[in-house]
């Protein structure tokens, strides 16, 4: 018997379903289903939110940043997708590997297990929040340009904000108490001799700067 486009039920022909209308029928109620998240403002900024979403104000790298986050969002998915801030990578997404690494209040967090409602009113600092206004490199970066310390860096930004969370708290670690400090973080290509390498030089730099 020749394949049929068709789906058919054992009511007969009169009930019969082809697949484009269930595909249609899929995404349509996709789209109604997604549309329901959108917040409904109303004059003066004002409104309710449906599926859960709620306009909030973040301090980001020293900026606010308006943004609706759903209750269960995590800062790490609030950062990539909403505030376009891609340098927190999102590795285990299970607070395992530390490529989500931010600072909130100077201290280090793995953004995909903290919640963004919970961060309202502190201080968010992502890799991209490092640099001076004039481009100038923060010492950690600055010694990882210099010592090279990376294989292929999906890990980088994580290290790098484990490492400055960590030397604001201890200014001049020895090796290994630096290794412990950032050890919450891990890197897949396991080059942790350089990357200490580069750690310890940003030590270095931001004592000097």
């Amino acid at each position: 018997m020749p394949e049929t486009d068709n789906l058919r039920t054992e009511e007969g022909p009169s009930t019969e379903i082809t697949r484009r209308r269930f595909i249609l029928g899929v995404i349509a109620g996709g789209a109604v289903v997604g549309a329901a998240s959108y917040r409904i403002l109303a004059p003066g900024g004002r409104g309710r939110s449906f599926g859960g979403e709620r306009l909030i104000t973040l301090n980001v790298n020293g900026k606010p940043r308006r943004v609706e986050v759903m209750k269960q969002e995590t800062l790490a998915w609030t950062l990539r997708y909403k505030l376009g801030l891609t340098g927190t990578k999102l590795g285990c997404d299970r607070a395992e590997c530390g490529a989500c690494t931010v600072l909130v209040d100077d201290v280090p967090h793995y953004s995909c297990s903290l919640l963004t409602n919970t961060v309202r009113g502190r201080k968010v600092t992502t890799i991209e929040g490092l640099a001076a206004d004039d481009g100038t490199l923060h010492p950690v970066q600055q010694a990882v340009v210099e010592a090279q310390g990376f294989q292929c860096a999906f890990c980088m930004s994580g290290f790098v904000m484990a490492t400055v969370g960590y030397l604001k708290a201890h200014p001049s670690p020895t090796r290994t108490e630096l290794a412990h400090g950032i050890s919450g973080n891990l890197c897949r290509c396991q080059d942790y001799m350089k990357i200490l390498d580069a750690m310890m030089l940003g030590a270095e730099k931001m004592r000097r700067a």
